[in-house]
Formats: structure tokens, C-alpha cells, sequence
């Protein structure tokens, strides 16, 4: 089993930054794919980030392409999503994902393993 939990989410003005963090505790898996996912009240859940087991493959949604950017320390068994320039739209709770494929993570679909989620509000 493997339990993810993210940190780092809070309260930051338009234009601010935040770093999200993902720890995974329990059994770890180096080999997992791992992402992001996003869900707003009264929207559905969506894609953000997801980074290959070996950190070599990168995928991002078109919203948040050249803001966001994903990395994974594996050592640390842990992944982060640096996020810059936020913005209102990009206030919800982000949740930390796990999953044998990276397609699976950005189809928000079957995906693995969910941590509980952490609240990003961006304030105009």
C-alpha cells in the first residue's frame, strides 16, 4: 500500500508562488508515475501535472504550461509542483496521484493512489 500526503497549499495573492509537496510513506514504488490533479467547487476534477517514474517525461495541462512545473526526488520518495504566477482560477484542492502510467494520471482515470488533498486559494 502506498499512502501519499501533500503539503504546502495556502493562501497567496495573484502573481505569488507556491511550492506543493507529496510525500509517499508506507511501501514505496521509485517506478510509479506521479501527478497532480486539481478539483474547484462545482467543477469537475482536472489534470494538471504528471512527471514519468524516472523523471525523464514531463506532461503538463495547457493552463498552467510555463507556471507550473513538476519534479520528483525519488531518494526523498517524494514529488513537488512548483507553481508560479498563480492565479484566481487556479484556487482548488490539489490532490497528489500515483500509478503504473502517467496516461492513466492525465486521463484522471484509474489512477492508483489519491492523497488527501491540500487547499490552494489565490486571492485577486
Amino acid at each position: 500500500q502506498v499512502r501519499l500526503v501533500e503539503s504546502g497549499g495556502g493562501l497567496v495573492q495573484a502573481g505569488g508562488s507556491l511550492r506543493l509537496s507529496c510525500a509517499a510513506s508506507g511501501r514505496t514504488f521509485s517506478n510509479y508515475a506521479m501527478g497532480w490533479v486539481r478539483q474547484a467547487p462545482g467543477k469537475e476534477r482536472e489534470f494538471v501535472a504528471a512527471i514519468s517514474w524516472s523523471g525523464g517525461n514531463t506532461y503538463y495541462a495547457d493552463s498552467v504550461k510555463g507556471r507550473f512545473t513538476i519534479s520528483r526526488d525519488n531518494a526523498k520518495n517524494t514529488v513537488y509542483l512548483q507553481m508560479n504566477s498563480l492565479k484566481p482560477e487556479d484556487t482548488a484542492v490539489y490532490y497528489c496521484a500515483a500509478d503504473t502510467s502517467a496516461f492513466d494520471i492525465r486521463a484522471t482515470d484509474r489512477i492508483d493512489y489519491w492523497g488527501q488533498g491540500t487547499q490552494v486559494t489565490v486571492s485577486s
